[in-house]
């Protein structure tokens, strides 16, 4: 299996991943707040529920998120994924800025944990960025003032409430079963919704 980059130091792989190496940074399965679960880790989780709050948000389905590490067509290994189903369940206005706002969501709900933006770790996520808002900028100066403003408004969005309560608490759930079902997602979702928005 490829090793992580030395970019990712504290990265705890699940067990059965890495059969030859056991790891005292293992997840705890019973306590996720326990001294054992790496910040990397944690980091990831949150990354990872960025990703599935923000296409709630713009109500793209989920059909699971994993913390799971795998291996990468390109080389290297993920640290997790969001599966999206296909088809919506609510038809927005702007499909490119829906697809620009739930991948700029991992990297902004990473850094309400680190407190600081993971950019090498996000790099995927920004080039797919990059190419998508290329389309919608007549040159370099317009491209990054559109990136800015993407940015803000996925900071907006994701420092309500009620959203970054569904981040916290679906991310707790990613540490204690690495994988959970977009129905979990969705529970998670709607339960943080109804407590800050009284619906």
């Amino acid at each position: 299996m490829t090793k992580l980059q030395p970019s990712d130091p504290d990265a705890a792989l699940p067990e059965q991943l890495l059969p030859d190496q056991s790891s005292p940074q293992q997840a705890s399965k019973e306590d996720p707040s326990s001294q054992a679960v790496s910040p990397q880790h944690v980091a990831t989780a949150f990354h990872e529920a960025g990703h599935a709050v923000m296409a709630m948000i713009v109500g793209r389905p989920i059909q699971k998120v994993t913390i799971t590490a795998a291996n990468i067509q390109t080389g290297g290994v993920r640290l997790g994924a969001v599966k999206i189903q296909k088809g919506r369940s609510k038809a927005t206005n702007d499909w490119l800025e829906d697809e620009v706002l739930i991948l700029l969501a991992g990297m902004v709900a990473e850094a309400h944990f680190t407190e600081q933006y993971c950019r090498q770790g996000a790099s995927h996520d920004l080039q797919a960025v990059r190419q998508l808002l290329a389309s919608r900028a007549s040159n370099e100066r317009q491209l990054e003032k559109l990136e800015r403003r993407m940015l803000d408004k996925t900071e907006h969005l994701l420092s309500q409430d009620a959203y970054s309560a569904a981040i916290k608490s679906i991310a707790l759930e990613l540490l204690q079963k690495q994988t959970i079902s977009g129905r979990a997602v969705k529970h998670h979702f709607n339960q943080a919704e109804q407590r800050f928005r009284g619906a």
